[in-house]
């Protein structure tokens, strides 16, 4: 999975090169986060059957880093590696935002930062009143980022899963102190985001979103967890893997020239150095 997740960075790096615009550090961060979903057997899907009634729905909310979606997908058998090459061009599936309507695997179309996460307690109160009596078909993980914290969307529906004790709910937090316009805590200081969380009824869990084994560890106890939503606070680093990106919040919307994307891919193909060349 590790291996997984530094071919996703890499798929990112060219994807956004190659389409002139979008957004590097979010997609960077959570590819470790979205590998531990796809790959590990936590998360139920069937890339050949992606409408399976049973299947996990996956919910981004913070849909601006779909690059990091996208490359998933595709590794997982979604849809060809070589679509991703079509990021943000004009009729491509690979919408800037993704798009429920376009591409297989993608549950929800995005738009604002906090947007999904009414999509995602919506899709689990379903799952709950299709099966009144007992443990939901299906689970539902809403991606959300820190920025979406700022929203009042946000808390509206954090609410509102606690009220309905939506335990088939799951949502992943990427913790990466930045956003559009600064480091969240200069912009909207968030902490104690913990004791918020457990304060709306929620059971919390936080992990480094760079450790696979531990990421799949919290998603496994989530299962587990009855009576309570669930909120996985992952804490990561922004555009993890390329040392000119990381914890720059600069890079929230902003992509390689094709330089530095060349200097990116051989950081992240000799894993920062560790390895002497790229052939070895």
């Amino acid at each position: 999975m590790e291996r997984m997740a530094n071919v996703v960075r890499q798929d990112i790096i060219k994807m956004l090169v190659k389409a002139g615009s979008g957004h590097s550090a979010g997609s960077l961060g959570m590819a470790d986060v979205f590998t531990a979903l796809y790959f590990s057997g936590v998360l139920k899907h069937n890339s050949q059957k992606p409408d399976w009634a049973e299947r996990d729905r996956v919910v981004l909310s913070n849909a601006h880093i779909c690059p990091v979606q996208y490359a998933t997908l595709a590794r997982a058998g979604y849809f060809p590696v070589k679509e991703l090459g079509t990021l943000r061009k004009l009729g491509s599936k690979l919408q800037g935002h993704s798009h429920r309507a376009y591409l297989r695997g993608v549950e929800n179309s995005g738009g604002p930062v906090a947007h999904g996460t009414s999509m995602a307690v919506g899709m689990a109160y379903a799952a709950r009143m299709d099966f009144p009596t007992g443990k939901p078909a299906y689970q539902v993980y809403g991606l959300v980022g820190d920025g979406g914290q700022n929203e009042g969307q946000m808390w509206e529906s954090v609410m509102f899963a606690a009220k309905y004790r939506l335990d088939n709910l799951t949502y992943i937090m990427d913790r990466n102190n930045i956003q559009i316009d600064g480091y969240t805590e200069d912009v909207m200081p968030l902490e104690p985001l913990k004791d918020k969380y457990e304060a709306f009824n929620w059971h919390v869990i936080e992990v480094d979103g760079h450790n696979i084994e531990a990421i799949v560890d919290a998603l496994n106890e989530a299962k587990s967890v009855f009576g309570r939503p669930v909120m996985i606070i992952c804490h990561t680093i922004p555009g993890k893997g390329v040392d000119f990106i990381e914890w720059e919040y600069a890079w929230h919307g902003k992509v390689p020239k094709p330089e530095e994307a060349r200097k990116a891919l051989h950081q992240l193909r000799t894993l920062g150095g560790k390895i002497i060349s790229e052939a070895d």
